[in-house]
């Protein structure tokens, strides 16, 4: 029955059809019936179009006449002083002098001036230099004129140009940044290799791409030329940073096999720089280097001509209350306060926060991203103290910071020199403040004999013991800190254990 009355509509709606058209084909019923219902629904409003701009272009428009602006060297104009040397007389490429005229180099520090001369000319260096003299800038000019001067060679992907190896992260990171705000007007990739962070993003980096410069920490470089992920067999300049670092802590083998991987000493530049010239550490540079020029500056130059130092003789019950009034009484903010052990950086950062006082620790047990995140921001001022390890005794660059204070002393007088000499950097004044208690007070007469002059031993003023304030505010828990293992917790798979 159903069947019958669909073919009935269906004849009559053709029947239909065929008589108001009788010169039209005749349509498929489906047709018809999606016309015949279609007519109930409303009609829709056409969509407004929009006009397209003429794709010709005017060839006389300024726009496309004139040529892209070009850096003009004669802007940056630094005027000859007697006894300085200007980066201007060593006739660098003009995207280099570009980088230098941003960052505002005028005049060469002395150990820039001594051994760009040398450099430039493809000797090897060995260098005698404290950290902040600005020899990070003289070995990055030497490399980058090479890659832009001489380097004419076709470089398989993952092959580099340069090569700099650095004992810390925190040097590597530092390094690749200058080198990355030197070279900004170039085509030159700057890689960083080390460890603590995702391997696999550092991987990327270097696989299937060209590759001028890699500063690296000698573990995770070796472990990248052993898997062929580097290519160190046409290295053309090679730069080995505190030589006496490494050996103190124990990358000499390391380093020793990265060298062999790279060209013969007579095939390659080598820049070898060192705080201390030592007997180790000569015998290494006559290994790896070919007829090199020796430059030495001395490190009291740094250390007492532009830290005012000051030691104050109390006792260690009274240390964080000369700390908390140091910091509130002179409204310091940019300060980093250095500890000899990861414990004393962990409380004395936790109490700081107590006092709301903005802080943030760096040591050893700190994440390799957090220290990273930590230093950012040190450095744009979200952070105010910065209570660090020897981590931070080298390799560090922090415009700005007024005060280094020693919480406590450290055991070597080298370190002491690298401590202070994160303030009072490129020529600018700082302030060293260190705390000699019962202990730290035997460290003293080392020091002295160390920098080869007196320090200012004094008590301090009554209003800088004034007891601090009970902190209140509670520290947010850091997910670095590791829990305490627990012992009665048993084995998976196995019984507890009673103990005898």
């Amino acid at each position: 029955m159903i069947n019958r009355l669909v073919n009935f509509i269906r004849n009559s709606l053709t029947k239909g059809n065929k008589q108001s058209n009788p010169t039209n084909k005749q349509q498929p019923t489906e047709a018809i019936i999606r016309d015949a219902t279609d007519k109930n629904r409303p009609k829709r409003r056409p969509r407004k179009r929009k006009k397209k701009a003429p794709a010709t272009i005017h060839t006389d428009s300024p726009a496309c006449q004139a040529p892209k602006t070009e850096w003009d060297p004669t802007s940056f104009k630094v005027t000859p002083e007697e006894g300085k040397t200007r980066f201007h007389d060593f006739d660098l490429p003009v995207e280099i002098m570009h980088a230098i005229s941003d960052l505002n180099f005028k005049y060469c520090t002395p150990i820039q001036a001594d051994s760009l001369p040398h450099t430039l000319k493809g000797l090897d260096t060995i260098g005698k230099a404290q950290t902040g003299t600005g020899k990070t800038a003289a070995f990055l000019i030497t490399i980058l004129v090479d890659i832009l001067r001489k380097d004419k060679t076709e470089r398989p992907h993952g092959t580099p140009h340069s090569l700099i190896i650095a004992p810390t992260r925190e040097l590597v990171m530092q390094i690749a940044k200058d080198a990355q705000e030197l070279a900004k007007y170039t085509d030159i990739n700057v890689v960083s290799v080390f460890g603590g962070v995702d391997y696999q993003k550092q991987q990327n980096k270097l696989i299937g791409k060209k590759v001028g410069l890699v500063v690296a920490t000698p573990g995770r470089l070796l472990d990248f030329n052993f898997k062929q992920v580097v290519n160190l067999s046409m290295v053309k300049v090679m730069v080995i940073d505190e030589a006496d670092r490494m050996l103190d802590m124990g990358f000499i083998p390391d380093v020793r096999k990265i060298i062999h991987a790279t060209p013969n000493k007579d095939r390659r530049q080598t820049l070898f720089y060192s705080a201390t010239i030592t007997e180790e550490v000569n015998h290494l540079a006559a290994q790896w280097t070919s007829k090199p020029v020796t430059i030495e500056i001395e490190a009291e130059q740094v250390a007492v001509d532009t830290v005012t130092q000051i030691v104050y003789l109390t006792t260690a019950k009274d240390k964080y209350n000369l700390l908390y009034n140091t910091i509130i009484n002179n409204k310091l903010e940019r300060v980093i306060v250095f500890t000899n052990r990861r414990d004393e950086t962990r409380r004395l950062t936790e109490r700081l926060k107590r006092n709301d006082i903005s802080c943030a620790m760096l040591s050893g047990e700190v994440p390799q991203n957090k220290r990273t995140r930590t230093l950012e921001d040190f450095r744009n001022g979200k952070i105010q103290i910065l209570v660090a390890t020897d981590v931070a005794g080298r390799g560090i660059h922090i415009d700005g910071v007024s005060h280094v204070i020693n919480y406590t002393l450290p055991y070597e007088s080298e370190d002491y020199v690298h401590r202070i000499g994160r303030t009072g950097r490129a020529g600018a004044s700082g302030i060293s403040i260190s705390f000699a208690c019962e202990e730290g007070s035997f460290y003293i007469p080392e020091i002295e004999a160390y920098i080869g002059t007196k320090l200012p031993c004094t008590t301090p003023e009554p209003e800088l013991l004034k007891p601090a304030p009970k902190g209140t505010i509670k520290p947010g828990k850091e997910v670095y800190q590791k829990k305490k293992p627990n012992h009665n917790r048993p084995r998976s798979g196995r019984p507890p254990q009673r103990r005898r």
